[in-house]
């Protein structure tokens, strides 16, 4: 199989510019027509493309990372077909397809979803916020798929059990075509949620209360087409701080869209990582060493997940290796998944002081 070799013990230096982000290009794909820029090369997002055009969506890729797509004509067969359940299977973006397909065809069909283990990571935010819209939910165990009917949506208000960010822009795409006023409250507020909404806006939908975790949606009867660029990564731009922290290197992360980024910069900084805003680029300067940072009354440092505008869960992992090279200690409490730090025997393998503490909880020191 593929393998990469790693040789350390060389430094960096240059400029790298982050990818689009792919969970904000899964949601605004499954839109109805649009012309997206920034689109990451990535399997996911080409599997995701691949299924598109077999709905029958007019898939033209116009420029590198720019795509067009128009949904004017639905193979509905093939959408309700056992072909397309199983193609869904091996992508877990496949889920938001629910919202628009019911809102357009009043049904939708998809394989349970898989993905990456990493906890737990359900689907019941997403049917239970299409049930109270007006669909009816199947669960066929055996062959292993969910479907929803609806003769029509209509507005409701709803409190999800969960802030999850799949799953409020799956409603919202399924909302904005619904009859009357969509309340959703306890909604994912996240920049990629926000992106979508604002796209939507764009072909004519009504969204209140963007950027808040109560957003208000009037149905409206039809959407046009936009253009919508989508924001650099923000796990990959984590991922290119914490590279530079541990090769000790000094590397430029250019357009790295810096009012989308909340706090990753300075839970970064908490470890000793220097760096500077330059524009909408970020410098980090090569350093010799890294000071772990404590709290005012001297108790250890703590770096935690939580939904918008706290810390991001994919980003913990990165924290925890670039602690490894810090001096002083951190406790790294992965709140939202269970299964993320499970890794921490290879890194105590390669010599570093990591204490794994129970599932969620991990402490570095050096």
């Amino acid at each position: 199989m593929p393998s990469f070799l790693v040789e350390g013990g060389h430094r960096l230096k240059g400029t790298i510019c982050p990818q689009g982000a792919k969970n904000e290009v899964l949601q605004i794909l499954c839109a109805d027509e649009v012309t997206v820029q920034n689109v990451p090369d990535i399997l996911d997002v080409r599997n995701l493309i691949d299924m598109l055009a077999n709905l029958g969506v007019k898939v033209q890729n116009t420029a590198p990372g720019c795509w067009t797509f128009k949904a004017d004509n639905i193979d509905r067969s093939y959408a309700e077909s056992m072909d397309f359940v199983a193609k869904s299977a091996g992508l877990r973006g496949s889920v938001m397809l629910l919202g628009p397909l019911l809102a357009r065809l009043g049904h939708a069909t998809v394989s349970k979803p898989g993905g990456d283990k990493i906890g737990r990571r359900r689907v019941d935010t997403h049917i239970k916020g299409f049930q109270a819209l007006g669909a009816t939910f199947v669960l066929n165990e055996e062959r292993g798929y969910f479907e929803l009917k609806a003769d029509h949506l209509k507005g409701t208000y709803m409190l999800l059990d969960e802030a999850s960010v799949t799953g409020t822009a799956n409603i919202i795409m399924a909302a904005v075509l619904a009859d009357g006023v969509t309340t959703i409250y306890n909604a994912a507020c996240e920049p990629y949620v926000q992106q979508l909404c604002r796209m939507l806006v764009r072909m004519g939908a009504r969204i209140d209360g963007i950027g808040s975790n109560l957003l208000t949606i009037t149905g409206v009867k039809e959407l046009h087409g936009t253009s919508h660029k989508v924001l650099p990564d923000m796990i990959e731009v984590g991922s290119f701080i914490g590279m530079a922290a541990m090769t000790q290197s000094e590397i430029t992360i250019k357009d790295v869209s810096y009012q989308n980024l909340g706090i990753i910069p300075e839970s970064f900084a908490r470890l000793g990582i220097m760096m500077e805003q330059r524009g909408d680029d970020i410098y980090i300067p090569a350093q010799e060493h890294y000071q772990i940072d404590s709290f005012i009354d001297g108790s250890i440092m703590t770096l935690a997940d939580a939904p918008w505008p706290g810390l991001t869960p994919d980003l913990l992992s990165v924290l925890l290796v670039t602690a490894t090279q810090a001096k002083g200690s951190v406790l790294i409490h992965q709140k939202m998944f269970e299964s993320r730090l499970f890794f921490v025997d290879k890194l105590i393998d390669m010599g570093a002081q990591v204490i794994l503490c129970d599932p969620h909880r991990v402490v570095s020191s050096r």
